[in-house]
């Protein structure tokens, strides 16, 4: 098993930026067998959070045991969005230049089929956001205890904020937040938009603990996917904001998003 640390200059960011990448090129002699060993490798791009940076979270063994090579970036603070100022193009770096280059350099991500996005809470939100602004790259999602503030970044007003950040931040993230219901920043916004136009969703899977301050978020964009016909995986066990949860959910969703092929 390759691990990898690669650093290129990012036109999304206009400086250098690096990622963390796990490719399972050289199956040990005495693992199991790999069902998938010689067919084309699928790719998982995974997403930190807030405060967070680029970093192999997964079990990397059980993604040697799905043929699934992992790729994390650093977002920063974003929220994996489009921000505001010059070289704040996070959602851009996922939907388009990481992409191209994974393409290009690794021969990985080639087909939507064969490509996720999986991630915790601000990269639960980037996780979902991803996917429905790029369904054409993106073919399944898993957002893990997400950060699905949008409504709440709707109502704010200037000289306002949260416990976590002020009103600027949010603004530079999201883009004016009286206008962020309309907004490609929205993910409510983009799964009408993919109504509207008749796509494809990508396979959606989320969860979050019943102890976690952000599980009410969750379930209301639960029940907004229900509300609108979206087909999705939801589920909810006791657990808090941690790697823990977070592990557990993991390993039960790359098997959903990889099934090992017969």
């Amino acid at each position: 098993m390759a691990n990898l640390t690669v650093t290129y200059f990012s036109n999304c960011l206009n400086r250098n930026t690096t990622f963390k990448m796990f490719i399972p090129n050289d199956p040990r002699a005495d693992a199991p067998a790999n069902p998938n060993a010689g067919k084309p490798m699928k790719t998982l791009i995974l997403l930190h959070g807030y405060t967070g940076d680029g970093d192999i979270w997964v079990n990397p063994f059980q993604c040697a045991q799905h043929n699934v090579a992992v790729a994390a970036p650093s977002g920063e603070n974003g929220f994996w969005l489009d921000g505001i100022s010059t070289g704040h193009k996070y959602a851009t770096l996922l939907g388009v230049e990481l992409i191209e280059y994974l393409r290009n350099t690794f021969g990985l991500a080639k087909t939507k089929e064969d490509t996720a996005v999986m991630g915790l809470s601000m990269g639960g939100f980037g996780a979902l956001h991803t996917a429905l602004m790029f369904p054409e790259i993106y073919g399944k999602c898993a957002a893990l205890s997400s950060a699905l503030i949008h409504n709440e970044v709707c109502e704010m007003k200037e000289g306002e904020g949260n416990d976590v950040a002020n009103y600027e931040y949010y603004r530079e993230c999201f883009g004016e937040p009286s206008k962020l219901k309309e907004s490609v920043n929205n993910p409510e916004f983009l799964v009408k938009q993919l109504k509207e136009k008749g796509a494809k969703f990508p396979e959606i899977y989320m969860a979050c603990g019943t102890e976690d301050f952000l599980i009410e978020p969750n379930r209301k964009f639960h029940a907004f996917l229900e509300s609108e016909g979206v087909e999705h995986t939801y589920m909810e066990s006791k657990g808090i904001h941690d790697m823990v949860f977070w592990s557990e959910y993991a390993e039960k969703f790359i098997p959903k998003m990889f099934p090992i092929e017969k």
